[in-house]
């Protein structure tokens, strides 16, 4: 089941008083029990209501009303969503927000999610059902020859994701059937970056095959934190093409590590228009 679990804004937030970095690290920390659990799949906070409006339609035609709206109460100061198997388990995980928040007096409130199946069967249900076929994630799989250990604790560290699996052959019934020179080899390692994940294993090294035609791609708002981290991938490995500018991005780099894997390190722009009717394909 999926929850949001949500923030009510107060005097505070919606003067737009930002958080104590000790208040940061309290949620960071907090997130972080979520995410090692499996509970947490997005969380953002909100800045305050005068930044925003309420779009009102009466009778078809809307009407915008700008902020501060009030009260405060009864806004949003930001949410997070859990994914939990009861109302009782989300109940458990709300209940150990940081205490610090507004010296603990903070109001949260918890909604389940809709899904499909709680819906009548019908045309307008179906077209929702089309939207489903599309995957709920998609994830990069690569193979090492022996280094994915190595690798995935690189790649953790160059991209502060969280390292969730580290399983060896030695963990898992395939051992039986492993020669015993790759039991403490990984069969299994995630990577969790903001919910996408790269994913690897160690292959026999006789039947390893570098990747070909393929790279793993990061994209970063940030240009400078985007250079560090293509400069990171790249020492000790190949340049195929520097940190720059181009003619779709600010700053965009190409990268063979020096496990093998290829990289692209992309900072996001607006300059990549859709193909229009007429268009060469």
């Amino acid at each position: 089941m999926k929850f949001m679990l949500i923030r009510r804004a107060d005097a505070s937030t919606e003067n737009g008083t930002l958080p104590s970095q000790d208040m940061l690290a309290a949620m960071a920390a907090y997130n972080e029990r979520m995410i090692k659990a499996g509970v947490l799949v997005s969380g953002n906070g909100l800045r305050p209501t005068s930044d925003g409006c309420l779009v009102r339609f009466e009778n078809g035609s809307p009407t915008i009303i700008p902020g501060p709206l009030s009260p405060p109460s009864e806004r949003m100061a930001g949410y997070s969503v859990l994914e939990a198997p009861t109302l009782e388990e989300a109940i458990h995980w709300a209940q150990q927000w940081p205490a610090m928040d507004a010296d603990g007096n903070v109001t949260l409130e918890l909604r389940r999610y809709f899904s499909l199946e709680d819906f009548e069967p019908g045309d307008g249900l179906e077209q929702h059902r089309h939207h489903a076929r599309i995957p709920d994630e998609m994830n990069v799989y690569v193979a090492f020859p022996g280094t994915c250990r190595e690798a995935m604790q690189f790649y953790a560290d160059v991209t502060g994701g969280h390292l969730e699996c580290l399983m060896t052959y030695a963990e898992t019934p395939a051992a039986e059937h492993t020669p015993p020179a790759l039991h403490d080899h990984i069969i299994h390692a995630s990577l969790n970056l903001r919910g996408r994940r790269l994913m690897g294993a160690d292959m026999d090294p006789e039947k390893y095959m570098a990747p070909q035609g393929v790279h793993v791609q990061l994209e970063y708002q940030d240009k400078e934190q985007a250079s560090n981290t293509f400069a990171r991938l790249a020492d000790g490995g190949e340049i195929t093409m520097p940190f720059e500018a181009t003619f779709w991005s600010p700053g965009f780099g190409m990268a063979t590590d020096r496990f093998g894997i290829h990289w692209m390190v992309n900072v996001s722009s607006e300059n990549c228009p859709l193909a229009t009717e007429g268009d060469v394909p």
